[in-house]
């Protein structure tokens, strides 16, 4: 599993990425599922997917202003026994207000990516476990386990209405079992973690300022924002009340279509760097989102089911592309000692962002909507890439 020049101590980090994404992946379409049966309405599913984006980008960002105090295994150990706790307490809970309070302090991941508090401890260890190339090939390993898993454990969604029919268990109780499944695995990955190696190292100093780069990256910040927004507006959880309110889809059917979606999006994100050594870092970001934005905008007015579930599908295959080539622009455009603090200036807005839209686009569906965030997220995003492509088409340097 580990690429060669890797420190093996990186392996739990690792097993631990797998472990979440699955684990994320069945979350994010059984949250409206079991919002809904607890008697909650759209704009409710809203609201909870904002308090979860929002809370989690406050502690990324607290870790990224604070967290060098503290070594990044204990803050790791804590993290997982979050992850414990919230699994528990969103099973148990049953009106409105407490569960918010959860999302809003809990680890629960609506979206199809990781926007949890565990992503920047976990890169600052992968960091240290190798040097130059194979500390590429390590990171592209941590994401390609993360989407592969992500998409595993959308599949496994359709289990509740599996148990419902051969074990007739009831719904709402087959859906908290889930959440119950959800809390096991943060005790799985405490389990794990507590191997790793306490802090033998002197902890780092914090990242340096922004200097000569500061407007650059302003402006980076301020453009991924615009397009962190607009995907907020179609994060997995509403993505699947979409499906389930426009086509009727079964849980089962949507826990097939993000199975496939996170696989497609796998494949991407394993061809970007090809496509990006050949047409550069710019160019991917732009030319491979502008047609995914049209797919988009063409599923949210498809008159059947599978013209939209086909183009959704499209969209899968090139969205994601820009992932790697944006953060290898991010490092292209500053000096060496200003990487870090560019990396967190530019992820942390971007987290802010994402949380804000998804509450609009619930109410959008709640007023009856339903195509309204999908192309408002179309119409966005393009916009995005076309300021993108004006601003930055100078730094299309081959990636």
């Amino acid at each position: 599993m580990l690429p060669d020049g890797v420190d093996e101590r990186a392996l739990p980090l690792l097993i631990g990425r797998a472990l979440r994404a699955f684990a994320d992946g069945f979350v994010a379409v059984l949250l409206p599922v079991y919002l809904l049966a607890l008697g909650l309405g759209a704009l409710d599913v809203g609201v909870l997917s904002t308090a979860t984006l929002l809370g989690s980008a406050l502690a990324t960002l607290a870790v990224g202003a604070w967290g060098h105090r503290v070594h990044h295994r204990y803050l790791l150990l804590g993290a997982a026994l979050l992850m414990l706790a919230t699994g528990f307490a969103f099973a148990l809970q049953t009106t409105f207000w407490p569960l918010l309070v959860i999302a809003f302090v809990g680890t629960l991941n609506p979206s199809s990516g990781d926007v949890s508090v565990f992503l920047p401890l976990e890169h600052a260890r992968l960091g240290e476990a190798a040097q130059g190339t194979a500390r590429t090939a390590l990171f592209a390993r941590y994401s390609l386990l993360g989407a592969l898993f992500a998409a595993v454990g959308a599949l496994a969604s359709g289990t509740p209405d599996w148990l419902v029919a051969v074990a007739g268990i009831e719904r709402l109780t087959a859906l908290r079992a889930m959440f119950v499944v959800y809390g096991l695995v943060g005790g799985a990955v405490w389990l794990l973690y507590r191997g790793l190696p306490p802090a033998s190292e002197k902890l780092p100093d914090p990242p340096a300022p922004l200097g000569p780069s500061r407007r650059t990256i302003i402006k980076l910040a301020s453009l991924f924002s615009v397009d962190a927004f607009a995907g907020g507006l179609v994060i997995n959880s509403l993505m699947a009340l979409w499906l389930f309110e426009r086509f009727d889809l079964s849980l089962a059917a949507a826990g097939n279509f993000f199975f496939w979606t996170g696989l497609l999006a796998a494949v991407s994100q394993l061809a970007a760097p090809a496509v990006a050594a050949r047409i550069g870092l710019v160019n991917t970001m732009v030319f491979t989102h502008l047609p995914s934005n049209l797919c988009l905008i063409a599923a949210a007015l498809a008159p059947r089911v599978e013209f939209a579930i086909a183009l959704l599908f499209v969209r899968a295959l090139l969205s994601q592309m820009d992932v790697p080539a944006r953060g290898a622009l991010v490092i292209s455009v500053v000096t060496p000692g200003e990487r870090a603090a560019a990396a967190s200036f530019t992820a942390v807005p971007r987290s802010l962002a994402a949380a804000l839209s998804p509450t609009l686009g619930a109410a959008l569906f709640a007023a009856g909507f339903l195509a309204a965030p999908l192309i408002a997220c179309g119409v966005l995003k393009t916009a995005y890439d076309l300021a993108l492509w004006r601003s930055f088409s100078r730094h299309n340097t081959k990636g």
